[in-house]
């Protein structure tokens, strides 16, 4: 199978990527730089979309498989969106069902892993991993209105 790297379509201030459907995302695969290890279903978007501030990846479980190994972090949490699937996730031995629409933050020391549980459909989630306590406010102080009426006509399509 030839390894598929997406790519993006950039202007001044922004990326944008098209990653296909969840169903299809073992046609990515990552391999570890530290050791010879390939995942197949996953995809992680710091350099396709030149992130700067989290690391943000998608996967792909398939039915009765698990992630064969345990993981930690050093320095950065870990928020988990599960967007499909059935299956179990485990911390600090901690073990809890996940579905569409479980969140689940780890700490960057949590030792942690997942399977899916289903017999034929594939567990897909979404992670976005952060440096911990580096947003101490509510994000949405951040943001701001801007006074310009909303138009669609003539704007450029890319």
């Amino acid at each position: 199978m030839n390894q598929i790297t997406p790519t993006a379509r950039t202007g001044e201030n922004f990326a944008v990527t098209d990653l296909g459907l969840f169903s299809e995302l073992q046609q990515f695969t990552f391999e570890t730089p530290e050791a010879p290890m390939k995942v197949q279903g996953k995809v992680f978007l710091k350099q396709i979309l030149n992130l700067s501030s989290a690391e943000i990846s998608f996967n792909n479980l398939p039915p009765k498989k698990s992630v064969p190994f345990y993981h930690k972090h050093r320095l950065n949490e870990e928020i988990y969106i599960f967007v499909g699937g059935e299956g179990e996730f485990q911390v600090d031995g901690c073990i809890f069902p996940v579905a569409e629409g479980t969140v689940v933050r780890v700490d960057p020391e949590g030792e942690r892993c997942m399977r899916n549980t289903s017999n034929n459909k594939d567990l897909c989630w979404i992670v976005v991993q952060s440096r911990v306590s580096s947003h101490p406010d509510h994000m949405i102080q951040d943001g701001f209105g801007v006074q310009k009426r909303v138009s669609w006509v003539g704007k450029q399509q890319i």
